[in-house]
């Protein structure tokens, strides 16, 4: 067994070593530092990061890491990372199929004359495409729009048909982008060779599926009425592109923070000075003081938080939205990234059991002349059996039952390295706090759809009439009740893996809906923690309603929450600033980090000294704040 096992490792190192200089070669690089990890693959500057490979190395897993290893060495080749973030769109949604079109084209370029290089690349796009379950979509709306738009452009860029498992549902794509659109991909096709003139041709298609504004240059009609509210809506969320951009996970975790805070500011400060220079006009136009409050009831009555309908949102048990099947292969793929992080979180979490554990530490009155028989005493008793003082009590112990709810943002900007941490914590958390008779559930909150789903059609065929409040269907998803034992919700955990599922993210009534659940339970002591990776974003919401909307509405649902102390609210931040936010808040810059700081938070809550210092500090920081 020892030989065999020796022999797989010798040949694991060998197809590393054998791919790391493969994609130094095809890149025409020997600088580029090729690491083999855990998790998704991902090029940030000169570094690129392979998924590790098992010791058995069956071909089909070979042939995957081979595709991976050619897409991100002829991304060193053949993109230019200034000329790409040049013409990149600031809306998420718009930057993810901008880069999805740029990969496109960087594969079929490099792939033209190298034919082991794409047979390789048709393997790993065909395993995607399984893996995703594109040949069980059966709507439209089911496939991304990223996804969608890449391999249409891809097939007219490489004259090759999609993989076939994809067939089905780009069907239903083809022929309903509309001329404009149909028009800019020729040009792509055309302009493939030009990095800088294809994305030029990419930022018109673009602005013919309404997902960005039209350039200055592009041809003037091609620009829609609230696509600039829109595009301005969705800088608050630019840097959250994280493991939500195409190529890089890494290079989007290290550059969130500075990038975030700085949009943020702006976007703030652009929404105060809009306000003042509405108030300003209405003083110009109706002279005297009393007019402008005349009208203040009318703007804060439009702009009041609603949705435009409930009918579609829905609150689903993570199983209910995935077959037994691949929820079991995402369970093994989420068992295979605990191995990776195991040993520092498991250590954090027993530091948590053995604090919870010495609270509910037993306590004994001893020497008493009734109770249960000391047997520590046996020795008195056999010596002399008339010696009263040999028994002991329980004291009754003061550490109340808790609930924690976890509420984890399942936004596309969580995609890949967030989203994989943040269910290990969450994993990790429940088996630990289920070992301290502490009840734990796991939520996540998303949207059905991109791009507003079934209400905003309900809205369009309504006449499209002004202010209609939230424009798309809430997906609230149940991943581990609190009554419901760690061992049977330990397979849903996984269904976070899975990347269709991640979509737009609306905080505030998630915030709402996870709160009420608390409120419902039995237990004395209720705790909320929140980890997002941004502010609140959905592009058909923004695009027709203030574009402090959704953020305006999150405040109010933090400050009602933390008024009533009915619930202890805690928030981690990942490359965002959630301290502006919340009272009890931390931001990390890297998802790694997550665990430590969610076990140390929660340590310090049971902590009692550590948690009045930290409401003191919370209250001071709101002071200054207020």
């Amino acid at each position: 067994m020892s030989g065999s096992g020796g022999k797989d490792t010798t040949r694991a190192e060998e197809f590393k070593r054998a791919t790391a200089g493969a994609l130094r070669a095809i890149a025409h690089n020997n600088e580029v530092q090729v690491a083999f990890q855990p998790g998704p693959s991902g090029l940030a500057g000169k570094r690129a990061r392979l998924p590790l490979p098992t010791r058995a190395l069956p071909p089909g897993e070979m042939a995957r890491l081979r595709g991976v290893a050619d897409s991100l060495a002829l991304r060193v080749r053949y993109h230019d990372d200034a000329v790409h973030a040049a013409r990149a769109p600031a809306r998420r949604e718009a930057r993810d199929v901008y880069d999805a079109l740029e990969q496109a084209r960087v594969e079929v370029v490099g792939a033209r004359h190298m034919d082991g290089v794409a047979s390789n690349l048709r393997a790993r796009l065909a395993d995607e495409c399984e893996v995703e379950g594109y040949d069980r979509m059966t709507r439209k709306d089911q496939l991304p729009v990223s996804a969608a738009l890449s391999l249409l452009v891809r097939e007219r860029l490489s004259g090759e048909p999609a993989p076939e498992s994809a067939q089905r549902v780009l069907d239903l794509w083809r022929g309903t982008l509309g001329e404009r659109a149909d028009r800019a991909i020729e040009e792509m096709a055309a302009a493939r060779d030009d990095q800088a003139t294809f994305a030029r041709a990419a930022r018109r298609l673009l602005a013919a599926m309404d997902l960005a504004e039209a350039e200055a240059d592009a041809e003037p009609d091609e620009g829609e009425p609230g696509d600039d509210q829109g595009e301005q809506s969705g800088q608050q969320d630019n840097s959250q592109q994280g493991e939500g951009q195409s190529d890089s996970d890494a290079e989007s975790i290290l550059g969130a923070q500075p990038e975030q805070v700085e949009g943020e500011a702006t976007d703030d400060q652009s929404a105060e000075q809009a306000e003042e220079e509405a108030m300003a006009a209405e003083g110009e136009d109706r002279p005297g003081g009393p007019q402008p409050r005349r009208e203040r009831p009318v703007v804060d009555t439009e702009s009041s938080y609603r949705p435009y309908t409930r009918q579609h949102d829905e609150e689903v048990a993570a199983e209910d939205l995935c077959d037994p099947e691949e929820l079991t292969r995402l369970r093994q793929q989420l068992d295979q990234q605990l191995q990776h992080l195991q040993g520092v979180v498991s250590k954090l979490a027993n530091r948590l059991q053995r604090r919870l554990l010495a609270q509910q530490t037993r306590a004994w009155d001893f020497d008493l002349e009734e109770g249960l028989l000391d047997a520590g005493r046996l020795a008195r008793v056999v010596v002399n059996p008339l010696q009263a003082l040999s028994y002991k009590r329980e004291r009754d112990t003061q550490f109340r039952d808790t609930v924690v709810s976890l509420l984890i943002d399942n936004s596309g900007s969580m995609r890949g390295r967030p989203i994989t941490v943040a269910a290990m914590c969450g994993d990790i958390l429940a088996r630990t706090l289920e070992r301290c008779a502490v009840k734990v559930e796991v939520l996540g909150f998303t949207t059905r759809a991109w791009k507003g789903g079934q209400s905003r059609e309900r809205w369009v065929a309504d006449g499209k009439p002004r202010n209609p409040g939230r424009l798309n269907d809430l997906r609230h998803i149940i991943y581990k009740a609190a009554d419901a034992p760690w061992r049977r919700s330990r397979k849903n955990l996984g269904l976070m893996l899975r990347e269709g599922l991640l979509k737009e993210n609306i905080d505030g009534e998630a915030l709402q809906w996870a709160y009420r659940r608390l409120l419902a339970r039995p237990e004395n002591r209720r705790i909320l923690m929140v980890i997002s990776d941004g502010a609140p974003v959905d592009d058909s919401t923004l695009s027709v309603n203030p574009g402090n909307y959704l953020e305006k509405h999150l405040r109010e649902v933090i400050r009602d929450i933390e008024s009533r102390d009915a619930v202890e609210l805690i928030a981690i931040g990942i490359g965002h600033d959630v301290t502006r936010y919340y009272r009890r808040a931390v931001t990390i810059v890297d998802a790694e980090e997550l665990g430590g700081t969610m076990m140390k938070k929660l340590t310090e809550l049971f902590d009692e000294d550590a948690a009045l210092a930290w409401a003191r500090a919370s209250s001071e920081r709101a002071a200054l704040v207020a």
